[in-house]
């Protein structure tokens, strides 16, 4: 009796088959489109981000029924949709869909500036909020609102300048044959140390109207936030975004060290001034429409790469989670307290804060600080 060979389909397809029954595999899905181009999907990272924009969007259809002039969820929905009254339809989408929208991009923006500065830094402290971009942003707002007596746009710009220059000034002295990411954290912690003295010593010399205006502007507030703040955002968020995004495959391959890397044809400093330019100009402009809201940068891609249990940057599962939490965070500062409302910064900061201690000690009992 002859035996017939196997051919090299036959074994391909073994070798798949084995291949499909390992734990990895099992999470990986590969498509493959008419020309050719092949994508793979996580399919627990795809799961984790439909459960994170659906929480989004639930919480901020709660939030925007939130306030003194309730309205339900279905009247929330049914205004959507243009079938509400005269009163909830300029309730809901003249004072609360902007304040929403802002939330939610503002969110996004700063989880994926988080998840994008941790990838180039490689430490997970790697924030905006730690190694000073959001002080250099509050810097250039305060500049403007104490010295310059600006509108509301003037410190939206000064906020973004502020915010670019001290990326610029950060990235230069941390730069020593190429960006190491102790180093990076390291010049950005002294450099928001400075700024920090900076602003308070702007504080200190206003008067009291322009205190009073720094102080709220530093708490990180969404109050009294319309249109005008969203349309800039959504076109930073628009154009930012998917260019980090689609600089995600050779960030996660920095990850494993700039000759590896570079040996895999990866233009390793290009792409970290790439993606840290990027993300200083979403921190900015998330910064100039909301305020310095503390720790979502911090706390949204690593919440969300334990959620999705991936390697890499997790730029999208990040910037939804970041989405999810100021909304979140938005919603119990006005009903945690009773009558009163806080600013969404300082829910965001007793929650981050609690996180980054935790995380401090994680990182050292670790041994890596």
């Amino acid at each position: 009796m002859t035996r017939t060979p196997a051919t090299p389909h036959a074994a391909g397809t073994s070798e798949a088959a084995g291949r499909a029954k390992t734990p990895t595999a099992a999470r990986i899905t590969a498509l493959r489109a008419p020309g050719g181009l092949s994508v793979r999907c996580d399919a627990r990272a795809a799961l984790v981000c439909a459960a994170l924009l659906a929480a989004a969007l639930a919480v901020s259809v709660v939030l925007i029924g939130t306030g003194d002039f309730r309205i339900a969820p279905a009247d929330v929905l049914r205004t959507l949709t243009g079938h509400g009254t005269a009163a909830q339809e300029f309730v809901v989408r003249d004072l609360r869909l902007p304040r929403v929208a802002v939330a939610l991009l503002a969110g996004a923006a700063l989880g994926t500036a988080g998840a994008a500065f941790q990838s180039v830094a490689r430490n997970p402290l790697g924030s905006p909020d730690v190694i000073g971009f959001g002080q250099g942003s509050a810097a250039g707002a305060l500049v403007v609102i104490v010295l310059l007596k600006g509108d509301a746009n003037e410190v939206a710009a000064g906020s973004v300048a502020g915010g670019l220059l001290t990326g610029l000034a950060v990235y230069l002295l941390a730069w020593k044959r190429g960006v190491h990411g102790y180093r990076l954290v390291l010049v950005g912690i002294g450099a928001s140390a400075v700024l920090s003295a900076v602003n308070s010593y702007l504080l200190v010399k206003a008067d009291f109207v322009d205190a009073a205006r720094s102080v709220v502007w530093l708490t990180g507030s969404l109050d009294g936030r319309d249109w005008d703040q969203v349309w800039p955002l959504l076109g930073a968020c628009a154009v930012l975004v998917p260019l980090l995004l689609w600089q995600g495959p050779a960030l996660r391959l920095t990850e494993m060290g700039d000759d590896t890397a570079r040996g895999l044809g990866v233009r390793v400093e290009r792409v970290r001034l790439t993606a840290v330019l990027a993300a200083v100009l979403l921190t900015a402009s998330a910064t100039a429409a909301a305020g310095p809201v503390a720790f979502v940068a911090l706390t949204a891609p690593q919440l969300a790469r334990r959620l999705t249990r991936s390697p890499g940057a997790g730029l999208l599962p990040s910037a939804l989670m970041g989405a999810t939490l100021l909304v979140t965070a938005d919603l119990a500062a006005q009903r945690a307290f009773g009558s009163g409302q806080v600013p969404v910064g300082v829910a965001t900061g007793v929650l981050g804060g609690g996180y980054l201690l935790w995380l401090l000690v994680a990182e050292r009992r670790a041994g890596r600080i």
